[in-house]
């Protein structure tokens, strides 16, 4: 086998993907089109479960160095923001960071790990075998085949991966047209600068290097005609328009525009083939949740593939992939769709709604907090089958005090961590390839962790079993049975 997985797609969500399965010694090419990065800014924000993610793998010490923390986000850019300090995470806060940037270091993590990045060639299609999958390249030097074991579409909206392997991708069409220009201002708003009313609503985010990013919506955007190439007049007339100034606005850098088409795919993997990122679902840019749901996807998708490559999990394994991440799929482009009709709502009856909104936020914190949660992605749970099983089974571990160390420190790609708080850590018998047992005292957080005594977290983070028996031998015959669905003998 020329190598165990090709990723189609080098923006962040594939080359997150590769460093993970080159973290557990799988052999990954990520084949991309393009012969260098993407220079434009595009997705700008990293979210708090993204970064935990990183710090699962010590790697989000150069994010936080090179971003900038900001205290919160919007949700369909209300009046009042989100507040994101009283979100039980190491990372409160959203990263403003370049899409370019966060590509630069995920590639280099990818290199340095041994993974094959070959640029300047495209997927074009495919050949499945019960046992391998033939994936057909063209440019570089001429037409070119890969055999893997599977392959990963990461390869945007118009997934070729996705296309190819046809797999449905329902929704709805674009009947709103955003917009936005990255440009140099000599008098540039403060920070956090938003503006909503009648006639539109606008955004400007500084940019590192001098640029700001504007970004608006027009009750003329409100269509499902394609409004044409966005101009500099047109940005110039709408910012005059909403904001009264222009904030000494120089020639753009980038104009684009982006639709709220929204569509999921059917189903996320289908044979050897499996999705991730906007290869599996497109929505509407609101809240820049896109790239950090993606990111969350390969996180989900790695271990399982590492598991099944190195043996020691089957097959089906994979099946959960789908199981889990369709939701979260669902959901986001749920919420998108709740935004845009906010971000939109330009009528008398609409401005009311998002005052009251806007109030509620200011007023209930456990409505900020829950829609905080929901935006940084630290909401996501999966649902065990097992309708007894401990509330926190499925949900985000956090990243626990250990005494000599804390649980994101313990996580590895290619092994399930097992916590045992037993007094003289007995369960520590229990170790295996594919399991850490880590034992010692826990500075437990209150609530669901009351009673804990034994905790099994899978590779991405979440919990996959709790004990809380006072029995010894029940806690590990309870581990063992979980282990099971993920561990051959």
């Amino acid at each position: 086998m020329e190598y165990q997985v090709v990723v189609a797609g080098a923006g962040p969500v594939g080359l997150w993907l590769a460093g993970e399965l080159r973290r557990a010694g799988i052999a990954v090419a990520v084949v991309e089109p393009r012969t260098e990065r993407d220079p434009r800014s595009r997705a700008l924000t990293v979210h708090p479960r993204t970064l935990e993610t990183f710090a699962s793998r010590g790697v989000h010490e150069p994010f936080v160095r090179e971003g900038a923390p900001l205290p919160g986000g919007h949700f369909g850019v209300l009046d009042s923001r989100l507040d994101f300090h009283r979100l039980p995470s190491p990372f409160p806060y959203t990263l403003a960071l370049p899409q370019e940037r966060t590509e630069a270091l995920l590639e280099r993590q990818a290199l340095d790990l041994g993974a094959d990045i070959l640029r300047g060639r495209a997927v074009t299609g495919f050949t499945e075998t019960p046992d391998h999958v033939a994936v057909h390249l063209t440019g570089g030097h001429g037409p070119r085949t890969l055999r893997a074991a599977y392959l990963v579409g990461c390869d945007g909206s118009r997934s070729t991966v996705r296309t190819t392997a046809g797999i449905d991708h329902p929704g709805t069409p674009a009947t709103v047209f955003g917009w936005l220009a990255d440009v140099r201002l000599d008098r540039p708003p403060a920070p956090g600068f938003s503006r909503f009313g009648p006639q539109g609503t606008l955004m400007v985010v500084p940019l590192p290097g001098g640029i700001h990013r504007m970004v608006g919506i027009t009750p003329r955007d409100l269509t499902t005609t394609w409004p044409g190439e966005l101009t500099r007049e047109e940005v110039h007339a709408n910012v005059t328009t909403m904001a009264g100034t222009d904030f000494g606005m120089g020639e753009p850098v980038w104009l684009s525009r982006f639709g709220n088409a929204t569509r999921l795919a059917a189903r996320y993997r289908k044979g050897r083939v499996l999705l991730a990122g906007d290869a599996a679902h497109q929505h509407f840019p609101a809240g820049g949740v896109g790239m950090n749901v993606g990111i969350q996807d390969a996180a989900n998708l790695g271990w399982k593939l590492a598991a099944t490559l190195n043996g020691r999990a089957p097959d089906s394994l994979l099946d959960t992939y789908h199981a889990e991440r369709h939701p979260v799929g669902a959901d986001l482009t749920e919420t998108s769709r709740a935004q845009v009709a906010l971000m939109t709502a330009f009528t008398p009856e609409g401005l009311s709604l998002r005052g009251l909104l806007a109030r509620l936020i200011t007023t209930l914190p456990d409505l900020n907090d829950r829609l905080a949660a929901k935006v940084g992605s630290l909401d996501v749970s999966y649902p065990p089958a097992d309708l007894r099983a401990h509330p926190l089974v499925g949900t985000r571990a956090p990243d626990l005090d250990l005494g000599d160390t804390t649980l994101f420190a313990l996580l590895r790609v290619d092994r399930h961590l097992l916590l045992d708080l037993t007094p003289g850590g007995r369960l520590g018998r229990l170790a295996r390839p594919g399991l850490h047992v880590h034992s010692g005292a826990a500075g437990l957080p209150p609530g669901e962790w009351t009673g804990v005594r034994a905790a099994l977290v899978r590779p991405d983070g979440h919990v996959a079993w709790v004990g809380a028996d006072e029995e010894d031998a029940a806690l590990a015959e309870g581990a063992t049975a979980t282990l099971a669905d993920t561990h051959r003998p």
